[in-house]
This record gives structure tokens, C-alpha cells and sequence, in this order.
């Protein structure tokens, strides 16, 4: 279950989960139930038999949302209440009436499509803040079947959630679920906080949690790529990189949580504080649209048109322009070359559930002449990318200085960088996750344990002190989070 429903098909070239799935669907026979993406009238609200499709040993069944309830379930609950709760934003949260009505709604219409296709062995994987309470109805209607949940996104530390006025109702149905599966022990951390604080949660003697008279697992799985599956998408023989200009690229849906208006002004700032290098590096940044009915979009896109002006204008010249800012996105098998034929990798979201386009970006790199990773210490990717130059997001001169550091580094230390960082990405990729994930959930689902070490709360404290500090104090640049090992 999930929100949308790819085509597994071309599954290859959508990337990121639909990869994983679309492999897991190929190797068992499943079904794979959400939302097709189209808007129907009000009469859509009642229908509960999904359009069925099969593609090899695979069912496809969709259903269509009403305008009502996608301005209600989608727009206005998923992605204007808990996509910026969740990325620690609650100054830009709605907290609209009806939009929870809606939410659930729509999370019901699609229990109870699933409910009938369903078979007494069948294990069920939700995925995404969508439909967290998607077993919860699938519970009230007698479902028995394991039922696990992975959320793609962080999880905020214990007082953003309480912010929520429905947030136990959002933790009942996290306890529906037999499994929880995160990308990072610091959301692992956050969440049983929060269940302990918010939701009266007990930690029991096995590791799992008993919050509402259910029993369930919550561990960390990162999702990895594909990377044989990637890099073989190159568009074309990469070109040997221009010795006059140095690249550095930038890949981001236009979302308030990727720190675009950070990443333009650290490179404004390395400018000028580095006059050698104006007319010899470039920043590229691909930031195709996303959500644009939320206002929140249409405000970032203002100050990034509004900054990448100023910035070319300030610094750019006739045959030099310093900033080139692509709204639109890009073909995945373009993104390969493009990747390898740039010197730095800038990716410095403020807050993300891991972001793939790190790994990417490692893995399409030419091993005898790799560029360099820069990365948001608040990106999940960090707690596994440890060799790639981490900085804070808030931090305009370290990442300044971290963009010098990138574009001066030896040969012989990027090779030292690249080796460690694509042999990790190598191990835990995007089939490990799926693998991982399934096998934990049929374990807890046969009322088994799950072999988890509890993490230590004061994790989710730690960063949420860490980001409040560079809020606040944006010069002063905390020591980088370190993950207790499992």
C-alpha cells in the first residue's frame, strides 16, 4: 500500500521505493493497492472496488480520489499538517478543521478496498505519513494478517508531534502496526520518546512498545539505491570533465526542507570570499516543481528566482553565468551523467528522511576520478555517508568553506572518500532494505520478537538541541550526531 502506485514496469526509471517494490513484486507474487493519481467527482467517495490491473505476477488496484477529498486527505492533512510537522516546520502547519475527517476518510475507502483482494497469508506493507492509519481501519474490519509500516520521512523529536491536536489518534494507528520501520536510530529515538511521553507507551523486556493494548516493533531500516540498476542508465559516454569549470550540482524538488535558499547564499558567500574562483566553478541546480498548490512552494520558488538573479547579477559575466537554476526535472538516465561530470555533490537539506540523491551521486562517480559529497548533516544519509564533508545546513560559511575544501581536495584523499562511502552504499542497498524490512515483519507477525537494541532517547534530545542551536546561533557548528551502534 501506498499512496501512489507506480508503474512497475518502468520502475527502473521512477527510482527510489518503486525500484525496491517493483523487485520485491517481481520475486513473489503481490498485489499492490493506492491512489491512480486521477480526481473524480464526489460519487468517487462511496467507491470502494478498485480498478484491477496484472502486469506478470503482480495485481495493480487503483482507486481515484474525489476533489474533496484531495484537498482534504492530500493537500491539506498529508501535506500541509504532516509533511512540515514532521520536517520540524510548525510555523508553516495548518491546522485546519476537516482536514483530519478527510484523512481518515480516505484511509478507510482504502482499508476497505484492500479488505476483499485480501488472502489469510498475505503480508501487508504500508508505506508513508499517508496512511498511517491505514491498519487501524484494516484492524476494525477483522484483518489478522502482519501489517507493517514504513515511514519515509523524519520523525521530529517528542514536543513538535504533541503540537499536533490529533497526534495519540495518529499514535493509535502507528499501533496498529506489528512492525515500524524508519530510516534513522535518531527517528527510532524520537518516536519511542514520544510514544513514552504522548502516548503513555511502555517499553517492554523484548524491545517492542505496548501502547494502546497492542504490541509493536520500531527499528531502523535505511533505504538504499540500486546502484548496478542506476549507473547502467547512463544516457551516453561520459564526457572527460572541462578543466576550466568545475561543476557543482544540486538535485532537489523545489521544497522548502532542502535548504535551496542556504545552499545559493553559501556559494554567493564562497564567491566572494574567493575571487580566483569566479569564472571557473558553476552551480547547477535542478529543482523540479512539486506540491505547487501549497503556498508554501510558491514562496520558496519566489526567493530562489529572487536569489539566483541577484547572485548572477552580482558575480556573473558575459561568458560566465555563476548560478544555473533548472526548474524542471531531468531524466534519470541524464542525472548519471550529470552527476559524474561534476567536481561537488552539494546536497544540505535542513531536514530529510535520508535523500537518495547523495547516494546517487556517489554512485555515478568515475572511481578513478571521483568528485566529492557534501551533506546536511540533518539529511538521514549522514548517519551512514560518515566520510562524505558533513556541514550544518544553517551554517552559510562552513558550507562555504566546505565548497572550497571540496573543489582543493587531492586526488588520492577523494579516492580515499569515494571507496568507503560506495562500499556502504553498496552493502545496504535499496534489496537489502526490502529484504530486511519483510523478514523482520514476518518474524514480529508470527508473534515472534525482534532482535532490536532499544536506542537511547536522549538521541532525539540531542538533536533537537542540535538544530535549535544552529537556529539560533548559526556560527556555532555542534559536533556531528553519532548513531550508537547496533
Amino acid at each position: 500500500m501506498s499512496n501512489r502506485v507506480a508503474d512497475i514496469s518502468k520502475a527502473a526509471q521512477a527510482g527510489g521505493m518503486a525500484v525496491a517494490l517493483a523487485d520485491t513484486l517481481r520475486s513473489r507474487e503481490g498485489l499492490w493497492l493506492g491512489w491512480n493519481g486521477r480526481i473524480s467527482d464526489r460519487r468517487s467517495e462511496q467507491n470502494t472496488t478498485p480498478d484491477i490491473s496484472h502486469i506478470n505476477n503482480t495485481t495493480i488496484a487503483t482507486l481515484p480520489l474525489s476533489a474533496r477529498e484531495h484537498e482534504g486527505y492530500y493537500t491539506g492533512y498529508s501535506n500541509n499538517v504532516l509533511w512540515p510537522v514532521f520536517h520540524a516546520r510548525l510555523d508553516i502547519a495548518q491546522f485546519e478543521s476537516g482536514y483530519f475527517e478527510r484523512y481518515l476518510a480516505v484511509n478507510r475507502r482504502f482499508a476497505q478496498a484492500l479488505h476483499p483482494l485480501l488472502k489469510p497469508d498475505d503480508t501487508i506493507w504500508v508505506h508513508d505519513y499517508h496512511l498511517i492509519p491505514l491498519a487501524m481501519e484494516l484492524r476494525k474490519l477483522g484483518v489478522k494478517n502482519p501489517i507493517g509500516f514504513f515511514l519515509h520521512i523524519p520523525v521530529p523529536p517528542a514536543q513538535i508531534l504533541l503540537a499536533i491536536p490529533e497526534h495519540r489518534e495518529l499514535a493509535r494507528g502507528l499501533a496498529a502496526y506489528d512492525l515500524v520501520g524508519l530510516q534513522t536510530k535518531v527517528d527510532v529515538g524520537n518516536l519511542i520518546d514520544y510514544l513514552q511521553d504522548g502516548a503513555f507507551g511502555q517499553i517492554l523486556k523484548d524491545g517492542r512498545i505496548r501502547a494502546f493494548d497492542r504490541e509493536m516493533a520500531i527499528a531502523s531500516f535505511p533505504v538504499g539505491i540500486d546502484v548496478e540498476g542506476f549507473v547502467g542508465q547512463r544516457a551516453r559516454q561520459t564526457r572527460d570533465r572541462n578543466p576550466g569549470i568545475a561543476r557543482i550540482i544540486g538535485v532537489d524538488r523545489l521544497d522548502y526542507t532542502k535548504g535551496l535558499p542556504q545552499k545559493f547564499r553559501a556559494f554567493s558567500r564562497f564567491l566572494a570570499q574567493n575571487a580566483d574562483y569566479r569564472g571557473k566553478v558553476v552551480l547547477s541546480q535542478i529543482a523540479p516543481p512539486t506540491r505547487e498548490s501549497v503556498s508554501a512552494y510558491a514562496d520558496i520558488r519566489n526567493e530562489l528566482e529572487t536569489l539566483s538573479g541577484r547572485i548572477n547579477g552580482r558575480f556573473g559575466e558575459l561568458e560566465w553565468v555563476p548560478i544555473h537554476y533548472i526548474h524542471r526535472s531531468a531524466p534519470r538516465r541524464t542525472l548519471v551523467d550529470i552527476y559524474r561530470s561534476s567536481r561537488v555533490g552539494l546536497v544540505t537539506p535542513l531536514r530529510d528522511g535520508m535523500n537518495l540523491v547523495a547516494k546517487e551521486y556517489i554512485a555515478a562517480q568515475n572511481p578513478h576520478d571521483p568528485g566529492v559529497l557534501i551533506l546536511s548533516r540533518f539529511a538521514g544519509a549522514a548517519e551512514q555517508l560518515k566520510d562524505a564533508l558533513i556541514v550544518n545546513p544553517y551554517d552559510i560559511d562552513e558550507m562555504a568553506g566546505a565548497i572550497k575544501t571540496a573543489l582543493e581536495m587531492p586526488l588520492e584523499e577523494r579516492q580515499e572518500h569515494y571507496d568507503s562511502l560506495i562500499d556502504g552504499i553498496k552493502r545496504q542497498d535499496t534489496f537489502m532494505w526490502c529484504r530486511s524490512f519483510l523478514q523482520a515483519l514476518e518474524r514480529v507477525g508470527r508473534r515472534g520478537t525482534l532482535d532490536v537494541p532499544r536506542q537511547p532517547l536522549d538521541a532525539a534530545r540531542k538533536a533537537l538541541q542540535e538544530i535549535e542551536l544552529a537556529r539560533v546561533h548559526p556560527r556555532v557548528r555542534p559536533n556531528r550526531i553519532a548513531p550508537d551502534p547496533l
